[in-house]
Parts: structure tokens; sequence; C-alpha cells
């Protein structure tokens, strides 16, 4: 049984790596979908940012193969894969899913992002570079990725904040997640890194047309890199 979770692991890592060719791309969601549509969203990092999405899909497949040829029976890599597969499985349709309806695209990827989490936390600290780090690269990207759908959605829906309201709920959501996994999985500094990477990406994609959302996101790096730093000292 542990050999076929780890192929499973291989099979649906290279699933979710080559889905994006065979669906139409993403950018956001579209006008149609939202009765308030959002065009360029604060809460949504510049478009260069969603690059990381080659890093990962890289490093997962990478991760999965070794897995196979060296870990294929280790008692620690099966407990984490399991909810990996779980949000592996949701991750290869999750373009189309996103494309077709905003609310069920934000339920999948949240689903993603809680089983990438566990998925992290399961992780044996043996192997880190082949293992952990790029989980903990997509269990933070993906951390981001769902508030940046929620604020999306909730202000498309037109939901108490507004676009403005929702990108500072979901830059503080995002923050208050990552404090906490980081706190469970202190080992795993990539995590940070991804949602660090997506807080640049908020500060481009605003820069001073939208300075309180720049300047909290720039908070959210000092903050994150301070814990960083204080881990590393301690």
């Amino acid at each position: 049984m542990k050999h076929i979770i780890a192929y499973l692991t291989l099979a649906l890592s290279l699933a979710f790596a080559f889905s994006p060719l065979f669906t139409e791309p993403f950018t956001g969601f579209a006008a149609d979908q939202l009765p308030y549509p959002q065009i360029d969203p604060p809460i949504q990092p510049a478009g260069y940012a969603f690059a990381i999405w080659g890093l990962i899909y890289a490093w997962l497949i990478v991760s999965a193969l070794f897995g196979v040829i060296a870990r294929a029976g280790n008692d620690a890599w099966s407990a984490a894969r399991t909810p990996l597969i779980a949000s592996l499985a949701v991750g290869v349709p999750w373009l189309a899913i996103a494309n077709a309806s905003v609310i069920w695209a934000t339920i999948a990827i949240i689903w993603m992002a809680v089983f990438a989490i566990l998925a992290l936390l399961r992780a044996p600290k043996q192997d880190r570079w082949l293992f952990q780090a790029p989980l903990a690269l997509y269990a933070g990207w993906l951390t981001a990725a769902s508030w940046v759908s929620i604020g999306s959605g909730m202000a498309g829906y037109g939901i108490v904040l507004g676009s403005f309201g929702w990108a500072i709920t979901g830059i503080l959501g995002a923050l208050v997640v990552a404090l906490l996994v980081f706190r469970l999985r202190p080992s795993a500094p990539e995590y940070f890194v991804s949602i660090i990477w997506a807080l640049i990406g908020i500060i481009v994609a605003n820069g001073s047309d939208v300075a309180a959302v720049s300047a909290l996101a720039a908070l959210g790096i000092a903050a994150l890199s301070a814990a960083l730093w204080l881990k590393r000292q301690g």
C-alpha cells in the first residue's frame, strides 16, 4: 500500500504540473463571474509572482520521483503523502474550476491549502530538501492564494468590506495562518518564503496607488522576516 501511495503521489504531481496545458489560462476571476467585477483587486499580487508555480511544480515532481525510487516504503513519508494526495487531487482540476465558479474555486483552494499544510506538518525532517522544502513552498503559496481568492470573491459579491477592506483582511489572515503554521513547524522557513514572495507581489501591484495595502504588505514581510531571524537566534 505504501508503494501505491508513493506512485500515486508521483502521478498526481505530474498531472498537477501539466494541467495548465489542458485548460484555459487563469489570470483572475473574469468580470462575468462576479456581481461586482474585480479588475486587478488590491489583494492580488502582480502577474510575475505566479511564476513561482514553475518552481513548485518542478520541485514536487523531483520530490515525488525521489520518493518512489528511495522512500517508497518509508512510514514517515507515507504519513505526509496521504494529505498531499488529497491536496494535489483537487489541484489537478483547479484551473478548470476557477474558470467556471468563484465559490467552488475558493472552496477548492482552501481545501488544497489545508491538506498541504497538514502534509507539511507530517513531513519528516529527513530529506529536508527533497520533501519538506517543496511541501513548505507549496503550502505557503497556497496559504497566500487562498486569501487572495477569499478577498477577491468576497469583494466580488459585495460582502461587507469592498476590495480595499478585503485586501487588508486577506493580508492579515494570511499572516495569522503563516505564524501559526510556523510555530508548529519552525524548521520549514520555505513556507514563509512563498508568503513573502506573494507580499512583494502585492506591493509591486499596488505601489503608491493603494499605499495602505502596500504598507501593510511591507509590515507583513518585516514581521515574517523577524520571526525567521528570532528562530535562528534561538
